[in-house]
């Protein structure tokens, strides 16, 4: 096709479509919201892209959720939680970190065609939304306390400042974030690590306190209080989410840049549980010794990572130096969070009103909406239910995500009932699948009744075990009872060129839009179901077809 690429387009359906592919595609060209990440944007280092991905753990709730379940469960019990949690994120993030860094696409475009289909990803797509506001809000909170303590504003202020602060920096996407984590960590580190080092050093009776803290219980080692502990952290299974909002851009893999690539992935994948685990076993540690040490009473804001570093801080420096680097650790770490909350919840956001409305209003406008929601949450003080709250999201955010990474694993790997190569175009998928959505009602919505005690206190604690067990034997029982039928509309999207090169990657070849008039990688185009006017076969992307209200272009099923 010779069709120059600022010609107007040629398609025949509604002129409020055309304006809204346009609209999609050039803010597509920053952050890519609909649609795979493609080459000739990636132009980023494994090494970049791993550092930028890591700084979006920099959140502080690590340390309240270990505060938190320590407190209330004791040392021992809290540790085994952490341990039980991490090892379960860590494992399920090794496929969908993979599937993202090697075909670049985030997880709602994975989620698509690993068991929910084109439409029923959107059921997903709310659940990581959520997943973003309730930690912009729990987040949020702690820098309003930390601004609170420091510098005397009220809370209701500090919420309000520790939202708006972060719309700015959001809307540029992912080159604005990718300075912005790689420039700060560095900092943040050294805030972090140095209050745990000093206690290490200078007051070494510290750790023997830490080991020995009961919390509210008796010291005992109790499996109930462990899968409880276990199920707060698990709440945190969906942030493999928003590091696959980095690793999509990670560059093709290939035979020189192996290790490195597969040691980017792990790492800023499911590695960042390891960074996790840590931050909420030194929550603790600086919790106990708060108590402990410092003052018994202090068990009230304990949990409160502005008040365990200023108490560790004012041992080590003047007064006002500690309440200086406390308040800036806090700002750090909220910046460098919360404007990973604000991106990707845009983008679930984004992702789920295009697709039921086939109309696009920008991106911007659902960092509006995500960010209101958390001032609401922080406004009522969610911060004061943290435990109740991460506990119920658990057990859907684990429905979810061990349903997608079993599908990949078991159905893609072992039985071979789900394509292995993922598919997230309109007309080449199903528009619902029952294997993903079954597994994720019957995970989710046992498990949820199970955590809320309906069917007893007995077995109450354990509602995050029977999330993953349930998720992970449904997602391959109904891939076996359906055999793998409702996965793939189409097998042949319409196009001659091939969709990998030669080492596997998204290939790099383009093709001419013709709703846009703008030339796509490969990977996101199919054929058109409209002729061109002598006949010929005419390409559309994957972006065009989001809102393509009409449904003309869509390919017929096969």
């Amino acid at each position: 096709m010779t069709r120059p690429a600022d010609a107007g387009p040629t398609t025949t359906g509604e002129g409020g479509e055309t304006t809204d592919a346009r609209a999609a595609t050039k803010e597509s060209l920053e952050d890519y919201t609909l649609r795979f990440a493609p080459r000739s944007y990636r132009k980023w280092a494994p090494g970049v892209v791993a550092t930028s991905a890591l700084g979006g753990i920099a959140y502080l709730a690590d340390f309240s959720i270990g505060a938190n379940i320590g407190i209330t469960h004791g040392t021992v019990n809290a540790l085994l939680g952490i341990a039980v949690a991490a090892v379960v994120i860590f494992v399920t993030g090794i496929p969908l970190a993979y599937y993202a860094a090697r075909y670049n696409l985030d997880l709602d475009l994975i989620t698509r065609g690993s068991g929910f289909g084109y439409y029923g990803s959107v059921i997903t797509n709310v659940i990581f939304a959520t997943f973003t506001f309730i930690f912009f809000a729990l987040e949020g909170s702690i820098m309003a306390q930390g601004l609170q303590l420091g510098l005397g504003i009220p809370l209701w202020a500090g919420y309000f400042v520790s939202t708006v602060m972060v719309i700015p920096l959001v809307i540029y996407g992912m080159k604005a974030l990718s300075k912005l984590q790689v420039w700060t960590t560095p900092l943040w580190l050294v805030l972090m690590v140095l209050p745990f080092a000093y206690l290490v050093i200078t007051h070494p009776s510290s750790i023997g306190d830490f080991f020995s803290f009961h919390g509210q219980g008796d010291g005992s080692v109790s499996f109930s209080s462990v899968m409880l502990a276990a199920g707060v952290c698990l709440s945190l299974i969906g942030q493999i989410a928003e590091q696959i909002d980095y690793l999509r851009f990670m560059p093709p893999k290939t035979s020189a840049n192996r290790r490195r690539w597969w040691a980017a992935v792990i790492i800023a994948g499911p590695g960042w549980v390891v960074f996790g685990a840590i931050k909420q076993a030194v929550g603790l540690f600086l919790a106990v010794y708060l108590i402990s040490t410092l003052d018994p009473q202090a068990s009230a804001s304990a949990n409160e990572p502005v008040h365990q570093f200023l108490g560790i801080y004012q041992q080590m420096v003047p007064g006002w130096l500690a309440m200086t680097l406390a308040v800036v650790l806090v700002v750090i770490s909220q910046i460098k969070i919360n404007v990973t909350n604000a991106y990707s919840g845009s983008l679930a956001w984004t992702n789920a009103y295009t697709r039921i409305t086939k109309s696009y209003p920008g991106r911007v406008v659902f960092v509006v909406v995500n960010v209101a929601i958390a001032l609401v949450l922080m406004e009522a003080n969610m911060f004061a239910f943290l435990n109740t709250v991460l506990g119920f999201y658990a057990n859907l955010g684990m429905a979810w995500i061990v349903t997608v990474a079993t599908d990949i694993a078991i159905n893609k790997y072992v039985l071979k009932l789900s394509p292995k190569q993922p598919e997230f175009r309109r007309g080449m998928l199903y528009a619902w699948n029952p294997v993903g959505i079954v597994a994720l009602l019957l995970s989710g919505g046992i498990s949820i009744a199970m955590f809320f005690g309906a069917f007893g206190a007995a077995v109450q604690p354990f509602s995050p075990v029977f999330a993953v067990l349930i998720a992970f034997v449904a997602t391959p029982v109904m891939a076996i009872l359906t055999r793998g039928r409702y996965y793939l509309r189409r097998t042949d999207d319409g196009i001659d060129l091939p969709l990998l090169d030669a080492d596997g990657n998204p290939s790099a070849e383009k093709l001419l839009d013709v709703a846009t008039g703008i030339s796509f990688e490969r990977p996101d185009m199919l054929a058109s179901a409209v002729p061109g006017p002598n006949g010929e076969k005419q390409y559309i992307s994957s972006l065009s077809l989001a809102t393509d209200r009409s449904g003309e272009h869509v390919l017929p099923a096969q």
